[in-house]
């Protein structure tokens, strides 16, 4: 994997943000470093990064706040940093969309061994050898048809705007039409074996898809997971 990537490191402690930018830059990383959401978020409208370590407690816009907003738009990994440690705050990040959360004080060493497996896991997913040779060159559910190998989603004939884990979440369920799946196997099959987060992940996830597709047929199975429900028709076109 080439190491090339920009990693934006947002912390308004000088101190923490300089260490964490040398670390980086001794694995030939590029990085920018800001001391505010605002400026982080300038930074994504003009010249957006590969990967951002993001602290919560910011003056002004939080951490929060901003990966919510970032989320709204695209799947760009993100690592939140806090001296925040309770379940709730971890949960709550993961929830909001974050790939990892790391506690403050942390190993400078371990952020950056996380950040490199954050950005193979997003590597797999975006290139294109990262698209599943099985994969067939359309895939229809009803209403519901995917074009796999252009990443392209449409809903009634109308094209959809998803992210990269959408999609993925997606084509597993339309590639398995009333297939009961576990959290815990949706995990896996969208964020990767190495995943250690929240499985309230799958549900916030499922929640922002059904934002962008209001009558799309996933539905809860208690006590187990989430299928697609489909009574019929063609599968695959």
């Amino acid at each position: 994997m080439n190491n090339q990537y920009t990693i934006a490191v947002v912390d308004d402690d000088t101190n923490i943000r300089l260490l964490v930018e040398a670390f980086l830059q001794k694995e030939n990383y590029r990085t920018v470093g800001l001391a505010s959401a605002e400026e982080a978020w300038e930074l994504w409208r003009s010249s957006p990064p590969d990967l951002w370590v993001l602290d919560i407690m910011l003056p002004g816009m939080d951490g929060y706040e901003f990966c919510r907003r970032i989320r709204s738009e695209a799947e760009v990994p993100i690592i939140m940093i806090s001296a925040k440690d309770n379940e709730v705050d971890k949960i709550l990040g993961l929830e909001l969309g974050s790939d990892d959360y790391m506690v403050k004080p942390f190993s400078p060493r371990e952020l950056v061994a996380r950040i490199k497996r954050q950005l193979q896991r997003w590597y797999k997913l975006n290139g294109p050898e990262g698209q599943p040779p099985s994969s067939p060159v359309r895939v229809g559910l009803g209403r519901l048809q995917l074009l796999p190998e252009e990443r392209r989603v449409f809903w009634d004939g109308e094209e959809v705007d998803l992210t990269s884990k959408e999609f993925a979440m997606l084509q597993v369920f339309a590639e398995n039409p009333n297939r009961a799946f576990t959290r815990d196997e949706l995990l896996t099959y969208v964020w990767g074996e190495d995943y250690f987060g929240s499985d309230r992940a799958v549900d916030h996830l499922i929640k922002r898809m059904r934002k962008k597709i209001s009558r799309l047929p996933i539905e809860a199975v208690w006590g187990h997971g989430y299928r697609m429900r489909h009574d019929g028709g063609d599968q695959s076109l």
